[in-house]
């Protein structure tokens, strides 16, 4: 393969993009903010002389920078990573169409536009027969027709005998959690509606307001696609994000999405995840999708599933999906393959090539208190010191010979650590092996020791896959 990527992201994606570039033989520039300078991601390249491939910015969301990086070291194609520009449209429609044309590794910036509206995504789905949240996939601007469809979702769920029933209204151009109240009788819903509308006015310029059923007992599950632009997509099963901080940011990935040792299921838990990766490449192909993506569900205790959207980059969490599934008996890299796909590559095998096999575990260490609402905690890492087994690998932009003063402008996310094993059992007690033998030392400006949330991972694993 031939080209030069620029790695327009930081700490473990950015590390990772790198160790894919290698793979496949293609030369790589990172990029740093100077919050960022003892970073591994930085710590690993050069920042000066003939052999510089690591270029300061201001910032990870400045386009002109970023793309002003590009052209000055030539570079022919640019990986956003997750995050940062990793779904903006814009930005990849701009990479591909500007005067001298960059490769963004991803979906087509019309896919991405499409599926990054959830609004639109809920339409198509709908359209294809694939089960959403109950409730309206277009903004509703008036109050009565708001109030009999707000009624219309209390009466199905009396139906269902649900004990305790309640909707959402959520501002239809909100998102990351804003402008959403929830209503749990009708005689409330007038008033919260004209209070989230005024909300949208007010935040968003636009008044349009949706109204879901809400669900509590569920379980949030993925599926992991990779697709080609030659008309070809297959799936690397399903994973189970269960576990997540109050502010909904997952702590505990594991695959495959449902494992019978762990929870007596009342529904075929093989049935269901068929049935979500099935509906997943339905409308993969209905939008001819063409680059590694995630569809997300959530399915509740009754086995139901639900779309609730589609994540058009790379995951965090790509790998849980990768250490149970074997191409010629190795464990396939996702970011290679999203690299050599957007470079326009055929996948190269069929369904049938992959096989799945065995059980694994991400856990995301993080600097925080769980204790405190997830509150992160900064300071200066004096000890990082994560076991090796021939059934773990980890992944950290955090030195391991050297103090590590962690950016307060980021998340404090220290290390991803990935264990897998034959079986369920097997690999959660791995899991817990690689935590007890874990050592995390720092401190902070007033010198109080290093928060982390290890306990909370530990005191998590039993519940995994779980309702």
């Amino acid at each position: 393969m031939q080209g030069k990527v620029l790695i327009a992201n930081r700490g473990e994606i950015a590390i990772r993009i790198m160790n894919a570039c290698k793979d496949l033989g293609l030369d790589y520039v990172v990029i740093y903010t100077d919050a960022d300078k003892d970073s591994e991601h930085v710590q690993l390249n050069h920042t000066s002389g003939r052999d510089k491939n690591a270029w300061r910015i201001t910032s990870y969301t400045d386009p002109n920078d970023i793309l002003a990086v590009a052209d000055q070291t030539l570079c022919t194609a640019i990986h956003p990573g997750y995050g940062f520009f990793s779904e903006d449209f814009r930005f990849a429609r701009r990479v591909t169409i500007r005067d001298r044309q960059l490769t963004f590794i991803g979906p087509s910036w019309q896919v991405i536009k499409d599926l990054g509206d959830k609004i639109n995504t809920k339409r198509v789905a709908n359209k294809l027969r694939i089960p959403t949240i109950p409730g309206t996939d277009s903004p509703i601007y008036n109050e009565m027709e708001a109030e009999e469809i707000a009624q219309h979702l209390f009466d199905v769920q009396e139906e269902q005998d649900i004990k305790e029933p309640s909707i959402l209204v959520k501002a239809a151009a909100g998102g990351g959690g804003m402008g959403i109240e929830e209503v749990t009788r009708i005689e409330q819903f007038r008033r919260v509606y004209r209070q989230v509308q005024n909300y949208a006015k007010r935040q968003f310029g636009d008044g349009g307001v949706l109204i879901e059923q809400c669900l509590r007992d569920f379980n949030h599950l993925e599926v992991q696609l990779v697709c080609s632009q030659h008309n070809e997509r297959v799936h690397f099963s399903s994973r189970n994000c269960t576990i997540q901080s109050t502010g909904r940011q997952k702590r505990i990935e594991a695959a495959p999405g449902f494992d019978d040792s762990c929870y007596a299921y009342d529904f075929n838990a093989k049935q269901v995840l068929d049935k979500v990766v099935n509906y997943s490449l339905k409308l993969a192909n209905h939008v001819k999708y063409d680059n590694v993506g995630t569809w997300e569900w959530i399915v509740s205790r009754s086995g139901q599933p639900y779309l609730l959207e589609v994540n058009t980059r790379i995951q965090v969490e790509n790998d849980v999906s990768a250490r149970i599934s074997y191409l010629d008996d190795k464990h396939p890299n996702l970011i290679s393959e999203q690299i050599r796909l957007a470079l326009g590559e055929p996948i190269g095998y069929k369904q049938k090539n992959i096989k799945f096999n065995g059980a694994s575990i991400e856990l995301r260490i993080v600097a925080e208190n769980t204790q405190r609402d997830f509150a992160p905690w900064i300071g200066t890492i004096t000890r990082f010191d994560l076991p090796e087994f021939e059934w773990s690998t980890v992944y950290s932009h955090v030195p391991a010979d050297r103090s590590y003063p962690i950016p307060s402008e980021y998340d404090p996310n220290l290390a991803l650590a990935l264990v897998w094993g034959e079986t369920m059992d097997e690999t959660k007690k791995r899991a817990l092996d690689f935590l007890e033998q874990t050592t995390i030392e720092g401190i902070d400006s007033s010198g109080g020791e290093i928060i982390t949330n290890l306990e909370y991972l530990k005191n998590h694993l039993d519940q995994l896959l779980t309702f």
